[in-house]
């Protein structure tokens, strides 16, 4: 067996265990089970809740003036909303809302993230200058402020919702991972990628961006909540998703009306916005402790 052979061998054992560690790290951690456990339960809530909700029809612009206000039971497991609808079963359409605006935003805000933060700290100089007080900038301004004053020109609806909110979102991945590889520029492997006259476009993403993936994923969980209760705020103000559609912002906004008496009306569908937000937290704790990752 060659010399390269038995180092490749080595390199793999090593690696091997490294994931090993990660895993069995993870899986100690009862806060990450618990996490991925929630989130898995959520997107299966979303994805086949026309299948589990107890009265899909609920979903849509149903109307059951009888039992309209009717109190958590057997038959409504979370109760009826003012004009009758099962609230439990709009939470789980609520769910398709919230992931739907988690992966949009996200996906848009990351990626472009990345690439500034990757130019800025990879350039430097006034490359470096322009992205990072532009970044600067953007951070400087009140998210909520500014994605109320988008959403309140344009028209309330979900994609409106998802450019608002992604407009700012970018700028914490950019000084993330600008951090990440101003830090990575010194290192030899870099070096010996332009010494071998590698591009940059290359450099940037096969030889750094791989480098900054572990923190990417654990910002990614995190921002996940964050995503969903930014995106019920805006809908609890009446500037998200509009009625009839199942939105959790706008069922809290609307059961608000009702309180102390009608309080599960508000309750449960906050209660389904916690639970979610909670799960993207602890999943995001879970990770940072398996990769050891510092934001």
């Amino acid at each position: 067996m060659s010399s390269h052979t038995q180092l490749d061998d080595a390199r793999q054992q090593r690696t091997l265990t490294s994931r090993q560690m990660a895993w069995y790290r993870f899986t100690r951690n009862p806060s990450a089970i618990i996490g991925s456990l929630i989130v898995i339960s959520v997107f299966v809530a979303a994805i086949f809740a026309p299948y589990l909700a107890t009265h899909p029809e609920s979903a849509g612009a149903h109307v059951d003036f009888i039992n309209r206000h009717s109190p958590p039971s057997w038959e409504f497991w979370f109760g009826t909303d003012n004009v009758g609808r099962d609230i439990f079963s709009r939470s789980l359409f609520g769910y398709r809302i919230s992931l739907g605006l988690v992966v949009g935003v996200l996906g848009v805000a990351v990626p472009f993230g990345i690439t500034l933060g990757l130019m800025a700290g990879y350039f430097g100089g006034r490359v470096e200058f322009i992205i990072m007080r532009f970044t600067d900038i953007m951070l400087a301004v009140p998210p909520l402020a500014m994605a109320l004053a988008i959403t309140a020109v344009l028209s309330p609806n979900l994609i409106n919702a998802m450019i608002a909110i992604t407009l700012l979102w970018w700028t914490w991945h950019t000084r993330l991972i600008y951090r990440i590889v101003k830090a990575q520029m010194s290192e030899d492997y870099v070096e010996a990628a332009k010494v071998a006259g590698a591009s940059h476009f290359h450099i940037m993403f096969r030889e750094l961006l791989p480098n900054c993936v572990s923190a990417i994923s654990v910002k990614v969980s995190l921002d996940a909540g964050f995503v969903i209760l930014f995106g019920a705020a805006l809908s609890f103000l009446g500037l998200g998703v509009q009625p009839p559609t199942p939105d959790l912002g706008t069922m809290v906004s609307t059961g608000s009306e009702y309180l102390p008496e009608f309080w599960w009306e508000a309750v449960m569908p906050g209660m389904a916005i916690l639970y979610a937000i909670l799960g993207f937290n602890l999943l995001g704790d879970g990770l940072r402790d398996m990769m050891d990752v510092e934001l």
